[in-house]
């Protein structure tokens, strides 16, 4: 039987969107009590079937396929200039196609209105009418408020009609700015992108050894999770566990109650890092607390071997930072990275700011093991010793040296030196596993 959590959600994907969602409502409707109304609703919104809206409430929303995430909902623009609703509430959570400046002439701005655009207009009220008038939503800036009837075409049209304070060009640039995070953001590789879910190889408490021993023969896994009478994970068996069993005990005398779980929101490379540290080769995947699939470690590889090789779509700060560096292997077997600081990496008083700093050693060591052996690592470790400050516009080299590496660490000396001055220096600690 579902959970009262579980029934609110489905209640939730039930419903039409662009629906209006409240806390009071769900628990009158559903007989629940406003708590539990108030967490399925966030729980809603992680999935991405709701969206919250300051001055609105929350609206039923379409689920975004990966394909489609770097595209937001006119809900989302609102939030993310700080807007105002003026009018087409109905339309606020259909999904933006692209934007408009409406910095032309009104013949020319015809050219490029198209149905579900964005029109960034200020107090033009002509824009604003041909905007609604041919599909497009309208995006009011400096703060000036719109006419009755551009407000009522807005609410015929259900168009959503916006006004926010920023100026065209800060508007222009928050909007973009987000969706070049949803770029970013699609390049990240989460469980769900990679989960098995079915047919998922379980044992019940009830079941015994014996139970165990039939599923490993008939799936060739050696790692079964536990799971309770709702589904939810409660043990792991491994070979291990049972080595010295008798075929009839139960299972849950001999199981690890110790579980490691992800979510399907966990990243993958966070789930790597969990399966190094645990020692685990099958992590379980779990919503609302019950098992949904699993994932393992050759799965993990796998999708990390295959992003690896990937182009990226969009630049992330790292990748700022590694842009003017090139790589050199020295004849003593250390790496090094060589390059000039610029005025990005620097802090308000126009030396090498920490983050920067951390990002080049970081990457610098990373890079020496990967020139070395074909291993996935991650940082365990990162104890930094800053020695002199350097300014901007110096040319610094970043050099790596492995100190020792094993099946499943590896430990780098990293020094930072400004000209023959030496500006910091790094031991940096990895986990490591064989491709």
């Amino acid at each position: 039987m579902a959970t009262k959590h579980e029934q609110i959600l489905r209640y939730i994907e039930s419903v039409p969107v662009g629906t209006h969602i409240s806390v009071r409502g769900i628990a009158r409707k559903l007989a629940v009590s406003e708590g539990t109304a108030y967490r399925a609703i966030k729980e809603a919104e992680l999935r991405g079937l709701v969206s919250a809206m300051d001055r609105i409430g929350t609206v039923r929303i379409e689920r975004k396929r990966k394909a489609n995430i770097e595209r937001l909902t006119f809900a989302e623009v609102v939030n993310i200039v700080e807007g105002t609703v003026l009018g087409g509430r109905d339309g606020l959570h259909k999904t933006l196609q692209k934007f408009i400046i409406g910095a032309m002439q009104l013949d020319a701005i015809v050219r490029y209105i198209e149905p579900g655009s964005l029109m960034i207009v200020g107090n033009r009220e002509q824009v604003q009418r041909l905007s609604l008038e041919h599909g497009a939503a309208v995006l009011i800036t400096g703060g000036f408020e719109a006419s009755p009837e551009v407000q009522r075409l807005a609410d015929e049209r259900a168009l959503p009609l916006i006004s926010c304070a920023y100026d065209t060009f800060t508007t222009a640039s928050l909007i973009n700015r987000a969706i070049y995070d949803r770029l970013i953001k699609k390049d990240i590789l989460f469980v769900e992108d990679i989960v098995t879910r079915a047919p998922l190889a379980v044992l019940t408490r009830d079941k015994t050894v014996r139970d165990y021993f039939l599923l490993v023969e008939e799936t060739g896994h050696s790692r079964i999770p536990v799971v309770d009478a709702h589904g939810r994970p409660v043990g792991i068996v491994t070979a291990r566990d049972v080595a010295d069993a008798k075929p009839d005990d139960p299972i849950e005398q001999h199981m690890s109650r110790h579980v490691v779980t992800a979510s399907l929101k966990t990243t993958v490379a966070s789930a790597a890092h969990r399966m190094v540290w645990e020692g685990v080769e099958l992590l379980p995947v779990v919503e609302n607390r019950k098992l949904i699939g699993v994932i393992s470690r050759q799965d993990v590889m796998r999708a990390l071997q295959m992003m690896s090789r990937q182009p990226q779509v969009a630049e992330t700060l790292r990748d700022q930072v590694l842009q003017g560096f090139s790589e050199v292997r020295n004849e003593d077997r250390s790496f090094s990275l060589i390059g000039e600081v610029t005025p990005q990496m620097t802090n308000n008083l126009g030396t090498l700011a920490i983050g920067p700093l951390t990002t080049l050693m970081e990457a610098c060591a990373i890079l020496c093991l990967q020139r070395s052996r074909s291993i996935e690592m991650v940082v365990e470790n990162f104890t930094l010793y800053f020695l002199k400050p350097v300014s901007v516009d110096s040319k610094i080299e970043v050099r790596a040296r492995t100190l020792n590496s094993g099946r499943r660490f590896a430990k780098v000396e990293v020094e930072v030196f400004d000209g023959s001055d030496q500006a910091a220096k790094a031991l940096v600690t990895v986990q490591t596993w064989e491709r």
